[in-house]
């Protein structure tokens, strides 16, 4: 596919059109079936354009350290979650539910997956829970 600056050489609009490449263009050119979108002319031809050059700027870099800093944040929460919380693994709406109803004092509270509906169930419910962004170890 390839993205081509049109011209209306009647109205003057400037507009953008798709293709499947630049012979589509040109054959249908040919055949008369461009048009301007803003005045149906057929007198449409290609625009000056200019190739989209991507170049690591100051921009992209704070970008990229303001990503590591928030990923090393949730590296941080999870180490936390890990060593002062209970793993449940796959049961943990059963587990919040017996914690919650059964009034159940634990030294520590727990974590684990749900789905999304679960989490929604148990909200309903009134017992209190949080989705975190759960960053694995082998990710950079």
């Amino acid at each position: 596919m390839i993205k081509y600056k049109l011209i209306c050489n009647d109205c003057e609009n400037i507009f953008d059109s798709w293709f499947a490449s630049s012979k589509e263009f040109e054959k249908l050119k040919k055949k008369n079936f461009l048009s301007c979108i803003n005045c149906n002319s057929k007198k449409v031809d290609k625009s000056l354009m200019a190739p989209l050059v991507i170049k690591k700027s100051k921009k992209l870099n704070k970008k990229d350290n303001k990503n590591k800093d928030i990923r090393a944040k949730l590296k941080e929460y999870k180490n936390f979650i890990k060593k002062n919380f209970n793993y449940v693994g796959k049961n943990f709406a059963y587990e919040a539910r017996i914690m919650h109803y059964d009034k159940k004092k634990s030294e520590k509270g727990i974590y684990g997956d749900a789905s999304l509906d679960q989490i929604k169930e148990l909200k309903e419910e009134g017992i209190e829970t949080d989705v975190i962004p759960w960053i694995n170890d082998n990710d950079n």
